[in-house]
């Protein structure tokens, strides 16, 4: 059986990390959109708009 090392388990954290910072990023573009989808559905029925 393998040990696992220190530099071993520092690489898998750093790879996690990565990973989520990854998705991270996406995720508030896809979130950016959504806002700017309901906002213009929300300007399109709203009667008092000028």
């Amino acid at each position: 059986m393998k040990r696992t090392t220190l530099r071993d388990m520092a690489r898998m954290l750093a790879a996690i990390l990565c990973a989520g910072g990854i998705l991270a990023l996406a995720s508030c573009n896809t979130v950016r959109g959504v806002g700017k989808d309901i906002s213009s559905a929300a300007d399109a029925l709203d009667p008092n708009q000028n």
